[in-house]
């Protein structure tokens, strides 16, 4: 019993203090034109640089120190247009109004509890996301502004405008507006549409933009790939691909790398032992989304992750010795593992919302090694 507690406060511990960079960054002191500068990337590292958010654009502003001031990113404009989310997160959810949205306007305000399109250019309260306030994570601004400045005011103070990525946080959002006495008012959140939808380089569904004001202006009708600008705080703009724009560039490295190969838990936790360095560890949101971007890619429905049952101890852990602290387990699974059934492992699911799932570890699937 005492070994019991002892390894269970062993792995609570553990939780506590393990961190896991998922995404390394690489600055390339080199011009190069975009399309020479993505070829690099992809044969030295995984692809030119995709932004999640905002801890991401920080850390490339710290590596990519360039007196040449302007540097390529893996973003580049495609012709599709698309709802986004200013926090980066994918968009799962919408509540629109009847009749909504109009297809005018490019931003997203609630009002009575429901989402319209409404011109970026007006000014409303909105609703920040905040790692301070422990009981929503909700932050109310009681000042006027524009859909673009409510948005700087966000990043700058908080983490950014709000996000809604399932019917319980849209409920939970009207009820924290009801609670600030601004039930009927209009408030902006962070759902923006893009005129020209653009792209990451590796195929990332990150939504998250940090364009520097009255960016992208397309000037010349052709500027089509994205820089950042390091002297203004390293915000983006966008510039022409052709040969005679030649910049430095950050590549990235994903830690993260989906094997193809249908080989049962034990076989995956083997080969990734092998070859890298471990079954992947999913112990933040942050890491979630990058592995979503990762498992789409799956042949097989499901992905091992390094996820594994004890039945002795009745608690799910992760083989790098985190306990399950962040979850996201789809409905019906993760609790109330009978002991008398088959040893259990997780798994992701490589379509849909991607939730984890419980799976017998005879199942021969798809897996992801970490490389850290």
């Amino acid at each position: 019993m005492e070994q019991t507690l002892y390894f269970i406060l062993l792995l609570i511990a553990l939780c506590s203090v393990s961190e896991c960079v998922q995404r390394q960054y690489h600055f390339i002191n080199v011009k190069k034109s975009w399309t020479e500068a993505q070829r690099y990337c992809r044969e030295k590292y995984t692809d030119l640089a995709t932004v999640d958010n905002m801890n991401d654009m920080n850390e490339l502003k710290n590596v990519s120190a360039n007196p040449n001031n302007y540097v390529w990113i893996g973003l580049k404009k495609t012709s599709v247009d698309e709802w986004q989310w200013s926090s980066g997160d994918p968009v799962l959810y919408l509540n629109w109004g009847s009749g909504q949205p109009e297809g005018r306007d490019y931003c997203a305000m609630m009002w009575n509890g429901q989402w319209h399109d409404f011109p970026c250019s007006n000014s409303f309260t909105f609703i920040c996301k905040s790692s301070n306030n422990t009981n929503t994570g909700l932050v109310f601004v009681n000042q006027m502004k524009n859909w673009r400045d409510a948005q700087s005011y966000c990043r700058q103070n908080h983490i950014d405008l709000v996000s809604v990525r399932n019917q319980n946080e849209s409920q939970q959002l009207q009820q924290f507006i009801n609670d600030h006495h601004v039930f009927g008012s209009k408030v902006w959140i962070g759902l923006f549409r893009v005129r020209d939808s653009w792209q990451w380089s590796d195929q990332s569904n990150s939504s998250f933009r940090y364009w520097r004001s009255n960016e992208p202006n397309n000037v010349g009708g052709n500027e089509n790939c994205t820089a950042i600008e390091l002297n203004t705080q390293g915000q983006w703009i966008d510039v022409s691909c052709d040969n005679n724009n030649q910049f430095p560039f950050v590549c990235h490295e994903e830690k993260l790398i989906l094997i193809k190969q249908n080989l049962t838990w034990s076989e995956a936790l083997r080969y990734c032992r092998q070859n890298h360095v471990d079954l992947v560890s999913v112990h933040s949101e942050e890491i979630q989304r990058r592995l979503m971007n990762v498992v789409k890619q799956a042949s097989t429905g499901e992905v091992w992750l390094g996820l594994r049952h004890s039945h002795i101890l009745g608690i799910w852990y992760w083989v790098s010795g985190d306990t399950v602290c962040y979850q996201n387990w789809a409905p019906g699974n993760g609790t109330g593992e009978d002991c008398d059934s088959a040893v259990r492992s997780g798994a992701v699911q490589s379509g849909g919302d991607q939730r984890w799932i419980s799976r017998p570890e005879t199942d021969r699937l798809n897996f992801i090694c970490s490389r850290n």
